[in-house]
């Protein structure tokens, strides 16, 4: 193979000029887009916000230590792990049905090389709108909903959790079915196995690691989720923080603040051991 002599000029980029008509065209789209959603980030530089900022974080120091102070937060954040956890349990027993029934891979009709039926077409579909619809709502839209409806507390936060995220896990666990390789559950489903022990036995050990490795992350964004809703009444350590923020304790704020990177940390070395181990 030839060398380039240490003089010759370095060639031009060939698509320079494709590159740089996408990103005039970015500029030009993304410009309005900014200006309609008035976002004024040096704003942040003015003398008032600066001063703001600067009395609103000197609040925070020292974090509140006291042992009474830190056994609330504890239980606050053991609250929000088991609302997390609770809603991630009920999500994934509603999605797994609902998975089952709208993934086409999975139906005995199209396996068999036959027309689907209308009857399977009709529930695969409105499995599919039932799943559209619940992750279409944001968990804090039905925490909002559910604190009128149940009350204040975990609850609401649980069903939150349970709703929005039944929707998420079943549509990407049927895309995750659907991209998987299909001969051995059409193999058990052309010799006469139903849907169930397909799904069990031949697309799950396929799709393993991908499911398991997005149901972990999604646990980890309903840590994040359950501190969210609890703005708004849902319970757990984000209650605990919309209480003293309203009563000016910067110390009480800083310290969960703390607790709750701490937790989602935590949630994370949890998720990566797990994708290791599957991987």
């Amino acid at each position: 193979m030839a060398m380039l002599p240490a003089t010759a000029p370095i060639p031009a980029d060939p698509a320079w000029r494709s590159r740089l008509s996408m990103f005039a065209v970015f500029l030009i789209v993304l410009w309005p887009l900014l200006a309609w959603s008035e976002f004024r980030p040096w704003a942040l530089l003015d003398a008032r916000s600066l001063a703001a900022l600067g009395h609103f974080l000197a609040g925070f120091f020292p974090p509140e230590h006291s042992a009474d102070f830190l056994r609330l937060a504890a239980e606050a954040a053991w609250q929000t792990v088991a609302i997390a956890t609770s809603g991630m349990a009920l999500a994934m027993a509603a999605a797994i049905p609902l998975t089952l029934l709208s993934t086409e891979r999975l139906s005995i009709s199209r396996m068999a090389g036959g027309r689907p039926r209308l009857a399977g077409t009709l529930i695969r579909q409105a499995a599919r709108w039932l799943l559209v619809t619940l992750r279409s709502v944001p968990e804090l839209v039905w925490a909002l909903l559910l604190v009128r409806i149940v009350g204040l507390g975990p609850t609401a936060g649980v069903l939150a959790i349970a709703l929005t995220y039944c929707g998420m896990l079943g549509k990407v666990y049927a895309e995750i079915l659907e991209s998987a390789d299909p001969h051995a559950a059409q193999a058990l489903l052309r010799n006469g196995s139903g849907r169930l022990n397909a799904l069990l036995y031949a697309a799950l050990p396929e799709s393993a690691s991908e499911l398991v490795s997005y149901t972990v992350y999604r646990w980890e964004c309903a840590i994040r989720g359950s501190v969210v809703m609890g703005f708004v009444g849902a319970g757990g350590l984000g209650q605990r923080m919309d209480e003293s923020m309203k009563m000016l304790a910067g110390g009480e704020v800083s310290t969960m603040l703390i607790i709750f990177v701490a937790l989602v940390a935590c949630a994370d070395g949890i998720s990566r051991m797990l994708r290791r181990r599957l991987a």
